[in-house]
């Protein structure tokens, strides 16, 4: 067990922080970039493999797990745990709804969703397991492909992203643990998650955070930069992307500097803004009546559809598009749950359960449902009934497909121009918000879970992802290390799996309304 758990005991460069997270983080993070930088073709194959052995031999566990968790999660709302609050039960929200949602949704998934909102759908259209080779680029094939995407971004995730961030801020604020990824085995481990089992949950975590939004961050330069080609005819290349990502990096670490109440809630209200401004683009320049349309149609036919799709397993082993589509997206979302759990319940403090887990899931996934058919269903209506175009730029540049999308809508120059220059930005301040989201998450880890961790580590790791990012985009590496992030899902779902298990142990032990509380988890 650990004998010197408390940060501020470390002095020198460690003041604050607890160096076995220090350094292991730092160790991991150089040890990981040198293999995949060092010897590409070795990583790669490795890590395809992994992925490849994963896909075949644990879909069944992907996608029931998934589903378990959105079953606790809408359990929980409907418990007697749901009048708890995640604080003192005096404590009110830190934050009103529109910064805690704008927060949340851009820390989660606002730029992911900003890449592929017209992408998937499009290629889902032209192949999926629900619609036979005939019946592809049709409108009955536009409906499926709308259903897996909405699928892929709604409430499975989110429930994930719920019980993650209620554990982290359950014990956090109601116990008065650390806000670290330990906390959540208390119930389970006692002292001991202050010893090595406590460390490798939270370097889990970390390696989760740094990779997944580093890989992200090198994926999302190469966007940024296809907008700039086509709007400045500026180079697409190795070196504008690495430029891109130096500049993003700065103003993701000047942002967490300033802290949640400032850089952050700013930022993620202005993504939420300029959001709306291009809903409102697409909207009204798009096929409006059926854009609207599809909006009520797709809502229904998912929720029709959700029981069903959550529950579906390939029966055909040698099928590979659930591998490459959803239990790629459980794994990423997964390998993503410590980064928005963290920062989703640092952000949460003084909600109720049930006022928290209903924000999580419902507000978040009407939004990416309404994104996904507004962006998508333009896209479909100009592909299966006008002019056509998406498709092929999808299958032939994925970067391209959102200013491909907003040319094809014949707005005339101005109004094109004004699209995807606004499109642009979001891209920036989308992937600034998760990059300095991320560097909050990973400094609240190293500090066992200070909120406010020490300003010096803030700056070392808001540079150090864009170093990270810039070093595996140099290398060609950002794929390898995108899918070693979805292999750490797996081992990482057990720490999930034990959070959960400790988190219902502490709340069986909360008081019911008029009785004495019963003894549980140490506060």
């Amino acid at each position: 067990m650990e004998t010197d758990v408390n940060p501020s005991n470390s002095k020198g460069i460690f003041a604050g922080v607890n160096p076995v997270m220090a350094i292991g983080s730092s160790a991991l993070a150089v040890l990981f970039v040198l293999y995949t930088v060092i010897m590409p073709e070795h990583a790669n194959s490795v890590y395809s493999a992994a992925k490849g052995y994963i896909a075949s031999n644990f879909a069944w566990y992907y996608v029931g797990l998934m589903s378990v968790f959105l079953f606790i999660a809408v359990y929980l709302v409907f418990s007697r745990y749901g009048s708890i609050r995640l604080g003192k039960d005096d404590e009110r929200p830190e934050f009103g709804f529109f910064s805690w949602f704008s927060m949340l949704f851009g820390a989660g998934i606002g730029i992911g969703i900003l890449f592929w909102s017209i992408a998937e759908p499009m290629y889902h259209l032209q192949s999926n397991p629900f619609i036979s080779p005939d019946n592809a680029l049709t409108i009955e094939a536009a409906q499926v492909a709308m259903r897996v995407s909405i699928f892929h971004w709604g409430l499975h995730g989110w429930g994930l992203f719920a019980l993650c961030g209620l554990s982290l801020a359950y014990f956090s604020y109601r116990k008065g643990l650390p806000l670290s990824i330990r906390s959540g085995l208390y119930p389970l481990l006692g002292n001991r998650i202050y010893g090595p089992i406590g460390h490798a949950a939270d370097l889990l975590a970390v390696f989760g955070t740094v990779f997944g939004i580093a890989t992200s961050l090198g994926l999302g330069a190469q966007q940024m930069n296809a907008g700039l080609n086509y709007l400045f005819g500026i180079e697409v290349s190795t070196t504008t992307q690495m430029v891109l990502i130096v500049v993003i990096s700065i103003i993701a670490t000047f942002s967490v500097i300033t802290g949640v109440n400032k850089g952050i809630r700013i930022l993620s209200e202005l993504n939420m803004q300029l959001t709306v401004v291009m809903l409102a683009f697409f909207i009204i320049l798009g096929p409006t009546a059926y854009v609207i349309g599809s909006f009520f149609t797709n809502l229904g036919d998912y929720m029709l559809n959700v029981t069903s799709l959550g529950l579906w397993v390939d029966p055909n082993p040698e099928h590979t598009w659930q591998g490459s589509w959803t239990i790629f997206y459980w794994g990423w979302w997964i390998a993503w749950a410590p980064f928005c759990g963290i920062f989703i319940a640092r952000i949460s403090r003084g909600r109720t359960i049930r006022e928290f887990i209903l924000g999580v899931l419902i507000a978040p996934t009407m939004l990416a449902a309404f994104w996904i058919t507004i962006f998508g269903n333009t896209a479909m209506y100009i592909e299966l009934f006008g002019q056509g175009g998406v498709v092929d730029a999808v299958n032939d540049d994925i970067t391209l497909a959102l200013f491909k999308t907003i040319e094809l809508m014949d707005a005339g120059t101005i109004l094109t121009t004004l699209g995807a220059s606004i499109c642009t930005i979001m891209l920036v301040t989308y992937f600034v918000t998760s990059a300095d989201s991320a560097t909050l998450v990973i400094c609240t880890l190293i500090s066992m879970g200070n909120p406010h961790p020490p300003m010096r580590y803030r700056i070392f790791w808001g540079m150090s992802i864009g170093l990270v990012a810039a070093v595996l985009l140099l290398a060609g590496g950002l794929g390898a290390l995108q899918t070693a992030s979805i292999i750490a899902a797996l081992p990482y779902s057990i720490v999930i799996i034990a959070t959960i298990v400790g988190l219902y142990k502490a709340l069986r032990a909360e008081p019911l309304p008029g009785k004495p509380e019963v003894i549980g988890v140490a506060k």
